[in-house]
């Protein structure tokens, strides 16, 4: 068994150096959360997430109100899908795109009384 010497100038103490191991999340969350803020860094998609936080909507109107071609909108929300920000549901042909859950709305209110 390895036993590895504490460094000599760690100025926390080892309850508190314990406890920062011991909430940190782990890899794949770590991993996740890098993926989730990434996939936010965007102006396109921090946009249509405050769309869909106000009401669900087709990629036809959220292209109007946004001002964004559908293509983008159309890849955009591919993106957000992908990460589980936004769900589809279809009414005949038509598929309407709301959040996933409504923790996003506390990341996004969060971050704007952040900043």
């Amino acid at each position: 068994m390895i036993v590895f010497e504490r460094p000599r100038n760690l100025l926390i103490d080892c309850k508190t150096e314990t406890l920062i191991k011991q909430l940190m999340p782990k890899e794949d969350t770590l991993d996740a959360m890098a993926g989730f803020f990434s996939t936010l860094a965007d102006q396109t998609r921090i946009r249509l997430v405050s769309a869909l936080s106000i009401s669900p909507m087709c990629v036809g109107d959220l292209s109007q109100v946004l001002e964004i071609n559908q293509t983008t909108v159309s890849h955009q929300l591919k993106n957000l899908k992908t990460i589980g920000v936004v769900k589809c549901k279809r009414q005949g042909k038509v598929a309407f795109y709301s959040l996933c859950d409504t923790n996003i709305l506390d990341v996004m209110l969060n971050a704007v009384n952040f900043i």
